[in-house]
């Protein structure tokens, strides 16, 4: 899920201002155009983050960001003379991209159990995403100004990627939590002859424990 994100977030980074500067606008005016989608991506993450704790959900509220990213590259793919259009494009790229990421390192860290599974599986969701940047950094080519097609394409792709492996990773979690429960109710797993201490040391594994999504 997070390699997907860390792809585009990375190329929203490091190629917002090349972008922008195809628009026609002097090397002033693109750096102060590129902050007003940086303000906007700060609040939307902010109400994201703030309904999804609200209401303990995480799936949806990172689907619909993804869902708003998409849009805006398939403005931006589709799009090519009407520079107002697709500036506000670049509005639903971040707001979508950095909006989605909180909510995934959030989603997967709280479905690891016990303090070492969670600093070694955030470290390698982290050490995964990060190599999105390594892709971004060959997906908008300069000769492939100013439409960018190699660039949107490869980042929509990596946006589905991370939205299909975020369905993939909720059924997961249903089936295991579903499956633990019927585990519980038929007696196949006694409750009483795991002391607590194994439980907690379990983590994730535990019968106990139940993944949240």
């Amino acid at each position: 899920m997070y390699l997907g994100q860390g792809v585009t977030a990375y190329a929203y980074a490091y190629f917002a201002p090349s972008i922008i500067k195809t628009y026609g606008n002097d090397v002033i005016k693109t750096q102060l155009y590129s902050i007003p989608p940086w303000a906007a991506a700060f609040f939307i993450s902010m109400l994201i983050a703030f309904l999804s704790d609200k209401l303990r959900h995480r799936f949806i509220f990172a689907i619909i960001p993804m869902l708003i990213a998409m849009a805006g590259f398939g403005i931006l793919l589709n799009v090519h003379d009407h520079h107002k259009v697709q500036y506000g494009a670049l509005f639903l790229v971040a707001g979508g991209c950095y909006s989605a990421m909180p909510v995934l390192i959030c989603w997967f860290s709280m479905n690891l159990g016990g303090h070492r599974r969670r600093s070694v599986g955030t470290g390698w969701q982290h050490g995964v995403g990060n190599i999105g940047g390594i892709i971004s950094t060959y997906s908008f080519l300069a000769k492939g100004a100013p439409r960018y097609r190699n660039g949107y394409i490869i980042s929509l792709s990596f946006l589905c990627f991370s939205a299909v492996m975020a369905i993939v990773y909720l059924l997961a979690a249903l089936y295991d939590n579903k499956k633990r429960d019927r585990a519980i109710a038929n007696g196949t797993i006694d409750l009483q002859a795991l002391p607590e201490e194994e439980l907690e040391y379990m983590g994730d594994l535990a019968p106990t424990f139940r993944y949240a999504y």
